[in-house]
């Protein structure tokens, strides 16, 4: 599996209260969520994000509460992967369960930009600035949470794997 688009570039502790605010949560509906996604730190986000973006962060990514709104919004509105320095672990859970592919990469985060291209192949963890022509490392997901990620998280991925056998 492979991402590739523009980067949304944020910095450190972005909570799941900036990413979707609670005053947004009266919905479950992913396409309602989306169009609110990063109002409250990027009011142009949702204007400007392409199916395939790629949102990068410094560290703390998804900190707060532990609501499944905030990846979900995030992949609704059309972002392919975020990567970060660190995540808060509920949100890096929260996000395999809905299939949206987070990478930790300090390296890369220090040094990809608002604007850039990049590209992610998910089976190797390869990340490659396609703007600056540079590549750095991110830890590949195991077999396991790509069959998840792929099946477009855990619910599909029971669904497919377990319950039909």
């Amino acid at each position: 599996m492979k991402a590739k688009g523009k980067v949304f570039r944020y910095g450190d502790n972005v909570d799941t209260d900036v990413i979707i605010p609670a005053r947004y949560l009266n919905t479950s509906d992913p396409m309602e969520l989306a169009k609110y996604c990063m109002c409250d730190i990027d009011q142009d986000f949702v204007k400007q994000v392409q199916e395939g973006d790629i949102i990068v962060a410094d560290a703390n990514f998804g900190c707060g509460s532990s609501r499944e709104h905030a990846p979900l919004a995030i992949k609704t509105a059309g972002v392919s992967c975020v990567i970060a320095a660190s995540f808060a672990r509920i949100f890096y859970r929260n996000s395999i369960n809905i299939g949206l592919p987070i990478l930790e990469s300090p390296e890369a985060v220090a040094n990809i930009e608002a604007g850039d291209e990049v590209e992610v192949d998910f089976d190797t963890g390869a990340i490659t600035n396609v703007t600056k022509g540079q590549s750095y490392q991110g830890q590949a997901f195991p077999p396991f949470m790509q069959e998840i990620i792929s099946a477009g998280g855990l619910v599909p991925y029971i669904n497919e794997n377990l319950l039909e056998k």
